[in-house]
Formats: structure tokens, sequence, C-alpha cells
């Protein structure tokens, strides 16, 4: 990504411990350690303990009563951003898959939150997104097909109300973002997200490095 290499530092082994340490900081319940061995059982990613708590931070944060997830996996996920967000907070959860979304309502049941603290929607995310509504959601996090950022990018945008926050999840590519080899779609894609979100003019940003990269960013009022 020629636009961050000149900004580039040596990532020394201290570092790489700080980050490590980061994650192992987070304290994990079993039900998170269930949901995390069905992801694996399934050959789902889930995001790193370090990204879970970001999520649940920036949820509280923003004060979050209705939530969109884009990827609902086992729903490890889930559960952080449920803990972040106000006791009376929906989160609406969209995957392609409802054989996962059978497994995070387990979790979430298991986790001690009510049955309507979640909407599930199984279906392809740019089918399910546009029926949702303008300006309804005070944080939109995406874990999905990394080719169709830019297009949840635009999404996230209608839906987030002044103030709200998108998150996307995955964005170093296991380093490959920033690898000058030559690199697939996907990778492309991302580095295309990462400009556009830094040079919005609608948004705020920042990357946080966590798990595998989040970024973040605040919808302007």
């Amino acid at each position: 990504m020629r636009q961050l290499r000149g900004q580039e530092r040596v990532i020394t082994a201290n570092r790489q411990t700080s980050w490590a340490f980061a994650d192992a900081y987070v304290a994990e319940d079993d039900t998170l350690h269930w949901a995390r061995d069905r992801a694996r059982d399934a050959g789902v990613p889930s995001v790193s303990p370090g990204t879970g708590a970001a999520l649940r931070l920036l949820a509280g944060a923003a004060d979050a009563k209705a939530v969109a997830e884009i990827g609902t996996g086992t729903g490890v996920s889930g559960i952080y951003l449920l803990h972040g967000m106000r006791p009376d907070g929906v989160l609406t959860t969209v995957d392609l898959e409802p054989e996962r979304q059978t497994f995070a309502r387990q979790a979430f049941r298991s986790a001690g939150f009510a049955g309507n603290r979640a909407r599930f929607i199984p279906g392809r995310a740019l089918d399910v997104l546009p029926r949702l509504a303008d300006g309804g959601y005070d944080l939109v996090f995406c874990d999905g097909d990394r080719l169709e950022s830019l297009d949840y990018l635009a999404e996230s945008l209608r839906l987030l109300r002044p103030g709200g926050l998108v998150c996307f999840e995955g964005v170093f590519a296991d380093g490959r973002t920033v690898d000058s080899a030559a690199q697939p779609a996907e990778v492309l894609r991302l580095r295309e997200l990462l400009r556009t979100v830094r040079e919005s003019t609608e948004l705020v940003s920042s990357l946080l490095p966590v798990g595998d990269g989040l970024l973040c960013a605040v919808r302007k009022g």
C-alpha cells in the first residue's frame, strides 16, 4: 500500500510481545470458549479476544442500542458487542449460513442474554442490508466477504446515525495488506477500503492494531 509504506516501522519482538499481551489481557469465560470451539470445528475464523474487547468498548462508548453485524459466525463477536451495548439494545446479525446462527443463538442464551436481544437474519449481507432502516444504527460491524467491503461501507454510511461507528475486521490480512508482493483481489480491495475511509470527509477514522487489524470510523454529524 504505497501511501502507507513510508510510514511503516520495523515490527520488533517487543512490539509483537506487547500485541500478544494485549490479547491475553482479556479474560474469556466458558461460553466464549464454547463458541470459539464451534467456530474451529466449522472452520470459521472468530475475532481475537483483543478485537472482541475493543468492540465491547466501542459499543459501550457509543451507548449503542442498535447494532448491525455482518458475519454472525458462531457468536464470539456478538457476545462482546452485546456485553458493551445498553441492556435494552438489540443486535441484528446477518450470516449466509443458518447453522452458524444456531450456534450463536445457543451461545447468546448461555451468556445470559434474553432471546429478544438479538435478531438473526440468514442471507447474503448485500441482499439483507438494504432492508434495514436508514440512520437506525449506532454501530455496524463488518466481518464478511472482503471483496464486498466497499459495498459494506456504503451501506453502513446509510445505516448509521450521525456519530455512529463502523468497524471492519481483518484489514491486515495476515500482513498481506502492506506486503509489496503481488496480492489477491481481496487484499487489493482492503487497500482500497483503507484509502477510501482515510480520505473520506464523512468519517473520522483510526486503524487499531488488535487481532488481524480493526479499522474503525465515526460518521460525522
